[in-house]
């Protein structure tokens, strides 16, 4: 059980995909213009990456090693189709928004990684744990990353004004410069309390 626990922590803080790793930066920087749009595109990763570990995990013995990564795209990409399918038909406005970068999912290297790196090597519920720390981690992180995004752009958060109307905002946030800045300042943060952490 420990170790089921350790491999959903790691993705959450230790091996966070944007914030310690660095994968995945794409949708990363291209979606989080807000809050609701940032934690979309995160938990329909994170749906992809628990299933494609789970069913990568199960069938590990029966996949040829020569055609393994052609093989766990197949997989991953069957989900991201039930993803993109889903959110066209009960989310069409967040599906419009998110456009191109659901599909892309599928050569995400966050989910093709972890199925290289840990669920092609290990049992299919700790790779269900590594999938959902992983997927929970990168959902953090683009939620974060947009609510930010957000207030300082538009002076709200999932939609929800913070700021009355007329306050100073920056339009910035909201273009991609903003979302480097916002990126830059947090991956700093994060170095600065690991390096504390290891200190202490």
């Amino acid at each position: 059980m420990a170790s089921l626990w350790k491999d959903f922590v790691r993705g959450l803080w230790e091996e966070n995909p944007t914030f310690r790793i660095l994968i995945g930066l794409c949708p990363t920087l291209a979606v989080t213009t807000s809050a609701i749009n940032g934690m979309s595109m995160g938990l329909a990763t994170a749906f992809v990456l628990i299933c494609s570990s789970a069913l990568i995990s199960l069938l590990k013995r029966l996949i040829p090693d020569k055609v393994r990564i052609p093989a766990y795209i197949i997989v991953i990409a069957t989900f991201v189709t039930i993803v993109d399918l889903f959110m066209n038909a009960y989310l069409p406005e967040l599906h419009q928004v998110l456009g191109l970068f659901i599909p892309l999912i599928v050569v995400n290297c966050i989910v093709l990684g972890r199925a290289e790196a840990f669920a092609s090597k290990n049992t299919v519920i700790a790779s269900v744990f590594d999938g959902l720390g992983m997927g929970l981690g990168f959902t953090w992180a683009l939620t974060l990353l947009g609510s930010i995004r957000e207030i300082l752009g538009a002076g709200s958060v999932f939609g929800y004004r913070l700021l009355p109307e007329g306050a100073t905002t920056f339009g910035i946030m909201s273009l991609p410069p903003g979302g480097f800045i916002t990126l830059g300042i947090l991956i700093a943060v994060m170095n600065m309390i690991a390096n504390r952490q290891k200190a202490s």
